[in-house]
């Protein structure tokens, strides 16, 4: 069976469903091919982790029809409190004093896979394989025959536009011949859900140690979600402790500021790498989301990066004629330059710099907490930027009036 698509986009995680769903709301039509049913507990990009929501993402999210499903399961974030192990001096940020009711929101990843697909299931114009897989792609003279087998039957799809939404390990990336560079911290992230003896009141906290950073963000019903880095050497130990080691190792790392830690849920370790595609483009074809790049969890900015990803992609093709033009493409890679180049090394400084071993760059990061503390310009620029807000970001994230 051979059929045609202005668009096809390989992989159904958040990014990937994200832009399905944009496309649609623009009048795009669309095939999304997704390696798993469209269920939530067989998706595996919806896992146990909780997402921070950046201001702008939930723009974007409200925008395109996604956020009235997920609202009500997510918790404001309302202040943000930042310090470091054995230095003194913390940046706090404030949703009042930016004049707004939250600098963004927590959600459990499940919860948004959830709304992702109920707002997929109202799309007009968008095609679902799903569970499907792609078998090859190949080059035509104006886009790629994309060859996919779902529910026992083989379809070849010619795109002018192929996307790659398909995650770290991208298959779109490596057939498409773009190459990475790869960096592995050596760490591994646990990710939990606990009680806190004192309820959070939407504070999220950032705490970096010697050993790596610790978040902790303000859940529904007084829990936090908390998220852990050790040494991969480590991992295995702190995987076999039960709930009671758990729950001190926890209370050692993140300190006493919400009282006592207790009932710790399910936790499983992700390994940490930095993943960067040498180019976000090649000959109709685009990549996004965790395709394009992969960053340290730190500051929690994975999945808001890769939605500004989808987001931009969206816009510039619902204004154009053909969706795989080379002038298309070339400007979504220099639109997104900027804030994909900035964000991967605010992630990778922080963690190299902030949690770093070194006592004379104690006094030094001590001072520039301070500062961006204490000086109100720099900190109501920390908090744009926490918020989500960039530069030629797409019209559905910008910044609006509360």
């Amino acid at each position: 069976m051979t059929s045609s698509q202005p668009i096809l986009i390989v992989g159904g995680g958040l990014v990937g469903a994200s832009l399905a769903i944009a496309l649609d709301n623009a009048g795009v039509p669309a095939t999304l091919v997704e390696a798993a049913a469209p269920r939530v507990d067989e998706q595996p990009s919806y896992d146990e982790r909780n997402l921070a929501l950046a201001r702008a993402t939930v723009n974007g999210l409200t925008a395109i029809g996604v956020w009235a499903f997920a609202q009500d399961r997510a918790t404001p974030i309302t202040h943000i409190h930042t310090s470091r192990a054995g230095d003194f001096g913390s940046v706090r940020m404030d949703a009042a004093a930016e004049g707004v009711d939250a600098l963004g929101w927590t959600l459990p990843a499940r919860e948004l896979g959830a709304a992702l697909l109920r707002r997929l299931d109202s799309c007009r114009l968008l095609t679902r394989l799903a569970p499907a897989r792609v078998e090859g792609i190949e080059a035509l003279e104006d886009g790629w025959s994309v060859t996919v087998v779902s529910a026992g039957e083989t379809r070849v799809i010619a795109t002018p536009l192929l996307v790659g939404a398909d995650g770290t390990q991208s298959g779109v990336r490596a057939q498409l011949g773009i190459g990475t560079r790869e960096y592995d911290y050596e760490q591994r992230l646990f990710v939990s859900t606990m009680t806190p003896e004192r309820d959070p009141r939407g504070r999220a906290f950032e705490r970096f140690t010697d050993d790596g950073p610790v978040a902790v963000l303000p859940l529904a019903d007084r829990r936090i979600g908390i998220v852990l880095t050790v040494a991969a050497a480590e991992a295995g130990a702190v995987a076999a402790m039960d709930d009671a080691a758990f729950a001190a190792f926890a209370q050692e790392r993140f300190g006493w500021r919400l009282g006592r830690l207790s009932r710790p849920g399910k936790r499983s370790p992700y390994p940490i790498r930095r993943v960067a595609a040498d180019s976000l483009v090649a000959q109709r074809a685009v990549l996004v989301g965790n395709a394009a790049q992969t960053v340290h969890p730190i500051g929690a900015q994975g999945f808001n990066l890769g939605l500004r990803d989808a987001l931009t992609l969206a816009e510039l093709v619902a204004a154009a004629s053909d969706p795989g033009a080379q002038a298309l493409l070339a400007a979504y890679a220099a639109r997104r330059e900027d804030d994909r180049e900035g964000t991967m090394a605010m992630s990778h400084g922080l963690v190299r710099l902030a949690c770093l071993d070194q006592p004379l760059l104690g006094p030094l990061r001590s001072l520039a907490m301070l500062a961006l503390d204490r000086v109100p310009p720099l900190r109501h620029a920390l908090s744009r930027r926490g918020m989500g807000f960039r530069p030629h970001a797409p019209l559905a994230v910008r910044e609006k009036t509360p």
